[in-house]
């Protein structure tokens, strides 16, 4: 069996405030193998972006990652030094951010800002540099490359903005890309245009990825396999189409229920009832008891862990969903 590229075991990342501590990820694990791309999912304050930050190492006081190991090709990045993080960043792993005009730097332009990546991590020479610029943004989809090495972020369009920061992502040939939200702030075709341009280049170049996404459509069609995150605990794992078609945990049948599909004209959207509980006070037992309609005495006072549930499917939940059955 091949060894996974990146293995996070038991990680905490917490966020220590004056208001209290925030476990914004407490207790993550997930292996992700050598070309494969796996979508971290859930709500907004679910901890998937923290875990894309810690993997890097871009927390920031008052949070610390608590403990657990980042396994990435065997070497243990939640113990790296600084130094030792800042040569791997951009060289073995890169990432995509959430908002590609706060990711890129006004002042500079695009040219300087991908030319600083291949000073910083390879040995190429000015001219190889250029030809390398050049032929990342071509192959993002961006027209007369050469002239637009000297433009300046503002002026591209948002969805341009996007395939720059992806081209910068991916100049240096990572083994592991992370994108964060990568198409929140495009409209719909564009969206479709960067997916599609992002999955290419993964495969081209033999990379794994990780999408950090709200969007279950989305990871339904870019991703092989999924991890659906609640309350920073892994509540449901395992391959896309099993995890999509037969969700075990009443969470995920939430999230899915509630995509709008056109087959069913329904008077109104499904919702998953309630709001997400406070971190800083999570109640005991199951984080989605209160939300959840199979909820029973056990789960007010029993925090499920991840088991198998069905092949290599897993679910955090006392009563998951069988298959065909309504949650």
């Amino acid at each position: 069996m091949t060894a996974p590229l990146l293995s996070v075991r038991d990680l905490r990342t917490w966020f220590h405030t004056f208001a209290g501590t925030v476990k914004a990820v407490n207790g993550v694990s997930f292996d992700l193998a050598p070309g494969e791309v796996m979508g971290l999912v859930g709500e907004s304050g679910g901890g998937k972006s923290v875990v894309g930050f810690s993997i890097l190492g871009l927390i920031d006081p008052p949070g610390r990652i608590e403990g657990g190991q980042i396994l990435f090709n065997g070497e243990d990045l939640a113990s790296a030094s600084e130094d030792r993080l800042r040569r791997i960043r951009g060289r073995e792993i890169g990432m995509v951010f959430q908002d590609p005009m706060t990711s890129l730097n006004p002042v500079q332009t695009v040219g300087a800002q991908m030319d600083e990546v291949l000073r910083l991590h390879t040995d190429l020479d000015a001219a190889a540099r250029k030809a390398r610029c050049i032929e990342m943004l071509e192959s993002v989809g961006i027209s007369q490359a050469a002239d637009r090495l000297r433009a300046y972020p503002h002026q591209f369009s948002g969805g341009m903005r996007q395939r720059v920061v992806i081209a910068i992502a991916m100049l240096a040939r990572p083994r592991l890309l992370i994108a964060d939200e990568p198409t929140t702030a495009l409209d719909v075709t564009i969206q479709a245009q960067i997916l599609r341009l992002m999955r290419r280049r993964i495969a081209e170049d033999g990379a794994s990825m990780i999408l950090v996404t709200h969007d279950l459509a989305v990871v339904a069609e870019m991703v092989d396999r999924v991890t659906v995150l609640y309350c920073g605990k892994v509540v449901e794992s395992g391959p896309v189409r099993q995890v999509i078609d037969t969700p075990a945990h009443p969470y995920t049948r939430g999230l899915i229920d509630s995509i709008p599909n056109p087959a069913h004209r329904l008077p109104r959207l499904k919702q998953i009832p309630g709001t997400v509980p406070d971190v800083r006070a999570l109640p005991a037992g199951c984080a989605f008891r209160a939300r959840c309609p199979r909820a029973q005495a056990i789960c007010a006072t029993d925090a499920p862990a991840l088991r198998p549930h069905r092949g290599e499917q897993s679910a955090a939940c006392h009563f998951p969903v069988a298959p065909g059955e309504p949650a």
